[in-house]
């Protein structure tokens, strides 16, 4: 991992967010996401409060709209799922548009929507303030087991060189007459990932017999990081928990008016 590496969803910047260390943001963020899918999905207002509140961050962390909003699509296909609610589930139903709807299937949508909305967005805050390099030790301090951080960072280590191996192959493809668009060539996409499958199998042995060469035991060592922040104060964990404290606020208050 080279300590200059940034992951595709890192925006660099000098705001307090990017500057706070990462395990509060990590922390703040899963305090955060549990707070909205503990709410009620049928209190409308609560979600509204969430939208501020991940606006305000938005704006301490001089994220612009234009920027972040785009990458938000990447939720498009579980909203899929949405849209289908409503006519497959069952039980009372409502007219809107000439079209029958379930009314459970409309509250169903709707949290799936606004939940999975608001936790993308959060998550794309905390990807945007935190470079790859930060996450291995943020994790360790967090108590997170070894294994898994290990899995997690590697695999965002090593997206840009599978990106880059998909390149090759589908160019390697390309000039041999293959069209990738071509439904008669579906057999070989299909062989195509299956390589690619191995090929990312066999680097994955060849990383993890190098790490282990070096003396690697699952655990990150303060110094790995060269730079890495030191850790958390108590005026940090304060000050990066509050969005999540005030998620957790509202949370409990739609609980309490429902």
């Amino acid at each position: 991992m080279g300590a200059g590496h940034s992951h595709p969803l890192y925006r660099d910047g000098h705001s307090v967010v990017h500057h706070a260390p990462a395990e509060v943001k990590i922390a703040g963020l899963v305090a955060f996401v549990l707070a909205v899918v503990a709410t009620p999905r049928e209190m409308i207002w609560p979600f509204a409060l969430y939208a501020v509140i991940v606006l305000v961050v938005w704006r301490v962390a001089r994220i612009p709209l234009r920027w972040i909003l785009p990458r938000m699509l990447i939720e498009a296909p579980f909203l899929v799922l949405a849209v289908l609610l409503p006519f497959a589930e069952g039980g009372q139903r409502v007219h809107v548009a000439g079209l029958q709807l379930s009314v459970a299937g409309l509250w169903a949508a709707w949290g799936i929507v606004v939940k999975g909305t608001l936790g993308v967005a959060a998550s794309l805050t905390v990807a945007a303030t935190t470079s790859a390099r930060e996450l291995p030790l943020a994790l360790s301090r967090l108590g997170v087991p070894g294994l898994i951080t290990s899995m997690l960072v590697l695999m965002i280590r090593y997206i840009d060189l599978l990106s880059a191996e998909i390149s090759r192959m589908r160019m390697a493809r390309i000039s041999r007459g293959d069209s990738p668009r071509a439904l008669h060539q579906a057999g070989a996409i299909a062989k195509g990932v299956g390589a690619l499958f191995l090929r990312s199998y066999e680097r994955g042995e060849r990383v993890y017999l190098a790490m282990t060469s070096r003396g690697f035991d699952g655990r990150v060592p303060e110094l790995a990081i060269v730079g890495a922040r030191p850790r958390a104060t108590s005026v940090q964990w304060i000050g990066a928990l509050t969005p999540a404290a005030a998620a957790i606020t509202v949370a409990g208050a739609a609980w309490i008016l429902r």
